[in-house]
């Protein structure tokens, strides 16, 4: 049984290596088939296609993008947003130590995925704009694309429910989302060790400025 285990996995692996084999023939005899003129165009493609990357970098660059910012009021959220495809904006508090956790992650993913405009907003200075998001954990992230909200990462349920997730895992959850350029597997999250005693958060009731808001944080 092993032995005829072993020939059939052989003979796989043999008919893979001769596909690929195939496969890299084909290219190559196209290459072949290419005159000069056919060389020159596509290296004329290949730099317009590099020249429109750049100015479309330097246009989100432009913007804001490449760098995490605070916005100070809700009228700069939405002209902030209108201004960008995608938008991920940061509702925190200064109380809340789970903030500065994601303040971490989220300037790191900032400078990497350039395509999408990273910022946050206090949301005790932003009443009207958490209600009507129906914004009632802190932290929260509101994915935006075309200045519409299409989803949210509430607190650090989405992100294994711990303070030690990774930048990666976060990376993921936005990718979920659309709302970066994710080149990962979106199928599942990247696998991560988790340190033994990872406590689950409890979810305490908070007030800001007389209204009811669930704090995502132990310690507040």
């Amino acid at each position: 049984m092993a032995n005829q285990s072993m020939e059939i996995i052989a003979k796989v692996l043999e008919q893979s290596a001769k596909l690929v084999e195939d496969q890299v023939d084909a290219q190559l005899a196209k290459l072949n088939e290419m005159d000069e003129d056919d060389l020159e165009r596509l290296k004329e493609r290949r730099l317009e296609a590099l020249k429109k990357a750049q100015k479309q970098k330097q246009e989100w660059l432009s913007k804001g993008h490449g760098e995490y910012r605070e916005i100070s009021s809700e009228k700069d959220f939405f002209s902030e947003v209108k201004d960008s495809k995608n938008a991920v904006c940061h509702f925190y508090r200064n109380s809340t130590f789970r903030c500065k956790i994601l303040d971490k992650h989220l300037a790191i993913l900032a400078k990497k995925h350039v395509e999408t405009k990273f910022i946050k907003l206090n949301a005790e200075k932003a009443p009207f704009l958490t209600e009507r998001l129906r914004i009632k954990v802190i932290p929260t992230l509101a994915l935006l694309i075309d200045g519409k909200t299409k989803d949210y990462v509430v607190g650090f349920t989405d992100l294994g429910n711990t303070d030690e997730f990774t930048t990666e895992m976060l990376e993921w959850r936005l990718g979920c989302a659309d709302v970066i350029n994710y080149s990962g597997n979106l199928r599942e999250p990247p696998t991560a060790t988790q340190r033994s005693g990872t406590k689950f958060t409890k979810v305490e009731k908070k007030t800001i400025r007389g209204r009811g808001y669930d704090s995502d944080s132990e310690d507040d």
